[in-house]
């Protein structure tokens, strides 16, 4: 009977052993050194994603792996995506990583008045986005910060930047007031691209659409250097004077040469400008040049607006910019 127990005894602690040696290779620390990226491709299965830590060097084995994740790891389903293991994780938080982790997101940011051109331009330099997309239509992406995973499509991300310019514009479009001149969304958006291009001084944009729009419904050309500009480069900086045959010549852009409303956007306007021409300032100003702060200075009449534009110029002159 003493040998029994002994025997018994034995039998107990090499299971107990063995428990404590399966429980360490889930809750102890696998092989991970230091923090460390890992992407879950779409649709893995667990099975494969062991593979591919193996492969890696970030667990000892996936069979081991697989088998303790089905006797003490939850059922719940894992994520695709890219996600930060941390250094000296344990399977089980790679399991928990994998299961309820926030997947790693980067960013790509357009700023308002920001070109198609140079969105895709943006886009195409970003190296964690994969395939190749066409330029966006002009006035389409919506100015803001966008998140996008590692493996992501370009395309994707430029079709969630227009999802969210349609959502924009269909509700300022039904908030605008009796002041805004526009008839339709689109052409909200191709005054709001004007207005963008026409001034950075954020507290101005409902004043320069009040005397933009004051143009436009009396039939009187806009006058903006940057509709003359946009044919020539797409909207971006022409880096030299306007040549006089470029401000005549009578391209369905050039505000210069034509009355009313440009072809099409010059630019992607943000939230402020197209809420500004669909509210613009009650103004009689139909006029308006550089104050040499930043701003400008407005004025309802032509001899008062070749005022402002002499004493613009001398100021030029004294800066030595003329």
């Amino acid at each position: 009977m003493k040998k029994l127990g002994l025997v018994l005894g034995a039998v107990v602690l090499i299971g107990l052993a063995g428990l404590v040696w399966f429980a360490s290779g889930w809750y102890g620390s696998a092989d991970v050194e230091e923090d460390t990226s890992f992407i879950v491709p779409q649709g893995s299965t667990l099975t494969a994603v062991a593979r591919l830590l193996d492969e890696e060097g970030l667990i000892d084995s996936s069979d081991s792996f697989l088998l303790r994740a089905k006797v003490l790891g939850s059922g719940d389903p894992i994520q695709a995506g890219e996600f930060l293991i941390p250094a000296n994780a344990s399977a089980s938080q790679i399991l928990d990583t994998f299961q309820n982790g926030q997947v790693i997101r980067r960013f790509v940011t357009v700023p308002e008045g920001l070109p198609s051109i140079m969105v895709w331009e943006r886009l195409m330099a970003e190296d964690l986005l994969t395939g190749e997309v066409p330029v966006p239509e002009e006035g389409s992406i919506l100015p803001d910060t966008y998140d996008f995973e590692r493996g992501e499509s370009r395309a994707s991300v430029v079709a969630r930047m227009q999802a969210a310019m349609d959502e924009y514009l269909a509700d300022a479009w039904a908030k605008r007031t009796s002041k805004a001149v526009v008839k339709s969304p689109e052409e909200a958006v191709i005054l709001a691209s004007v207005v963008e291009k026409e001034t950075a001084v954020p507290d101005e944009r409902r004043m320069v659409a009040g005397a933009l729009s004051n143009r436009v419904r009396i039939g009187m050309s806009l006058g903006a250097d940057a509709t003359t500009i946009y044919p020539i480069t797409k909207g971006k900086p022409l880096g030299r004077r306007i040549k006089i045959s470029e401000l005549r010549d009578r391209n369905p852009y050039n505000t210069r040469a034509i009355a009313g409303l440009p072809i099409g956007p010059i630019t992607n306007p943000g939230r402020e400008a197209i809420a500004a021409v669909l509210d613009p300032a009650e103004t009689k100003a139909l006029y308006y040049v550089a104050d040499g702060s930043g701003g400008h200075v407005f004025a309802e009449t032509l001899d008062e607006h070749n005022r402002n534009a002499a004493a613009w110029r001398k100021l030029r002159r004294e800066r030595g910019e003329m």
